[in-house]
């Protein structure tokens, strides 16, 4: 769940930092999210996931935040799993959501901190090394730079195509670059030739996100 608010300084987004001793992206910042649990099923059964992880949207921002969020304000973003190569998998959705600022309450136990940050603050602070971005969430957190306020990113987010992405994943000098399915180099892994960009760079002079369309 993307959570977003007004601020006097623009846009700002909720991130939690994940309790350091989790096996899974321990430390990490990351917007408030988790599995789907059965009851986030209706009695259609398994058959309506992205119905069942809306419900878990909601679940898990009251649960990790404290935010109590109406299923109707969620705008879906985008459907991102986790390359096959990874250890762990993930088939993910992100939704994102207003909010009007209330109280964050975390546990302590599976959340430690939360920062309300202006998505470039939150670049910033993972290029030098103050914060850890998951790559979806640098990739997302780097198309909200773009958008001004709460009513501007949630008009804009809702025009954006119903992609899901895969991305496969290339060693390059001084790190890794994941490509998705539009990028030119998707399937041959030729980087240099030309054509659309659809790709994350995460390499040891500073990641970047590339989306040329």
């Amino acid at each position: 769940m993307i959570l977003l608010r007004d601020a006097p300084a623009g846009l700002e987004v909720l991130y939690l930092r994940r309790n350091p001793t989790l096996a899974f992206h321990g430390g990490y910042w990351v917007f408030p999210g988790g599995r789907i649990d059965p009851d986030d099923y209706t009695a259609g059964g398994r058959g309506d996931l992205p119905a069942a992880a809306r419900r878990a949207a909601v679940r898990e921002a009251r649960e990790e935040a404290g935010l109590d969020v109406s299923d109707d304000s969620l705008a879906f973003a985008i459907h991102w799993t986790t390359p096959t190569t990874s250890r762990i998998r993930f088939a993910t959705w992100f939704f994102v959501a207003p909010t009007t600022g209330e109280t964050v309450t975390i546990d302590g136990g599976e959340i430690h901190e939360h920062q309300w940050l202006q998505p470039s603050a939150a670049l910033d602070q993972q290029r030098a090394g103050t914060v850890k971005l998951a790559a979806p969430t640098f990739a997302l957190t780097t198309r909200l730079t773009e958008l001004p306020d709460v009513d501007a990113a949630i008009s804009t987010i809702a025009t954006w195509p119903e992609e899901r992405l895969l991305g496969h994943l290339r060693d390059v000098d001084g790190g890794t670059v994941a490509l998705y399915h539009q990028d030119v180099a998707y399937d041959d892994g030729r980087l240099h030739q030309d054509g659309p960009r659809h790709r994350l760079w995460m390499v040891e002079s500073g990641w970047r996100y590339e989306r040329t369309f």
